[in-house]
């Protein structure tokens, strides 16, 4: 302990001598924190915007992401290329359900929940439950509705599943496909424009349908006032989220273009919803046998019903 006191009385005494050798030296102490030069956040954002700037990707946070590491991305023709896109828990999953069924106002559902892994898992599955939910959902429908009616003769229509696939999975990919090219085309126009990669968009639009799961269930019911209840709260959630996305990332385009995008994101997400209950839930009519009248003459004579 005695030499210890002795080093640090003699390391004292170095540069005291130093200081006094030079005095306009600057000393520095390392308890005290280093000073953040003034200029660092000498630019303001507009109140309110600064929260879109950071849901959109445009502070510097990506740049931060991609200074830490960039990892080698394995080729598109292998599987751990596609596995990736899987690579998500079953909490991740209820989590971003949760988020598209109570959107939260204000906040962007793609910064708050995809964009630190985005994945295809979740959506493929709620495509698919959806298809199967509608098809059977829209069998039952007719079945109840003409139940207990001597003319009707129940036959399933398994040829609804394959419709209602079709329908889906082309909503779900063509409209995020021509969305992320058309915000990737704007924004070689306008320079505050910024674009959702194509995996992010789809992931959006996946997770928006969980709120008809429970619709087409409901949509059993055989009453049309119910049914359409039900389709305008669905389209309220599931719009909200679309539009909470994706106008943070048009709004500074042209004033027209920009509500014009987002009027037809909302326009084709309520041709969906109206388009599956007018083809899968609505009673088709019946067909009534012609009654048959005896002639006089022997022969009998079919009247055409209508």
């Amino acid at each position: 302990i005695a030499c210890l006191v002795m080093y640090l009385f003699a390391e004292f005494d170095d540069a005291a001598n130093l200081l006094a050798a030079n005095p306009d030296a600057t000393t520095i102490s390392i308890d005290e924190p280093a000073e953040i030069p003034k200029n660092q956040h000498s630019r303001r954002q507009e109140p309110g915007r600064e929260e879109d700037d950071e849901l959109l990707g445009t502070d510097d946070s990506d740049k931060t992401e991609l200074l830490a590491g960039q990892k080698k991305s394995a080729p598109f023709w292998t599987f751990e290329y596609y596995q990736t896109f899987f690579d998500v828990d079953t909490y991740q999953v209820l989590d971003r359900i949760k988020g598209s069924v109570f959107p939260v106002p204000g906040k962007n559902f793609v910064r708050l929940y995809i964009r630190s892994n985005p994945d295809l898992y979740g959506p493929f599955w709620i495509c698919a439950t959806l298809v199967f939910t509608i098809a059977v959902s829209g069998n039952l429908s007719n079945f109840f509705i003409h139940l207990g009616k001597p003319t009707y003769h129940y036959v399933p229509e398994f040829r609804k599943v394959s419709i209602a696939a079709t329908t889906i999975y082309a909503y779900a990919w063509l409209v995020p496909l021509a969305l992320w090219g058309f915000l990737m085309w704007r924004n070689t126009k306008v320079m505050n424009i910024v674009s959702y990669s194509f995996l992010e968009i789809v992931c959006v639009y996946g997770y928006s349908l969980f709120i008809y799961i429970p619709t087409a269930v409901l949509w059993i019911i055989p009453q049309k006032v119910v049914r359409w209840v039900l389709v305008a709260f669905s389209l309220c959630l599931s719009g909200s989220v679309l539009v909470m996305t994706f106008w943070p990332a048009v709004r500074d385009d042209n004033r027209r273009i920009a509500v014009a995008t987002v009027g037809t994101i909302l326009l084709l997400h309520a041709l969906l919803a109206v388009g599956c209950l007018a083809y899968f839930f609505d009673a088709p009519e019946l067909d009534i046998p012609a009654p048959i009248i005896p002639a006089h003459n022997g022969t009998t004579v079919i009247t055409k019903s209508h």
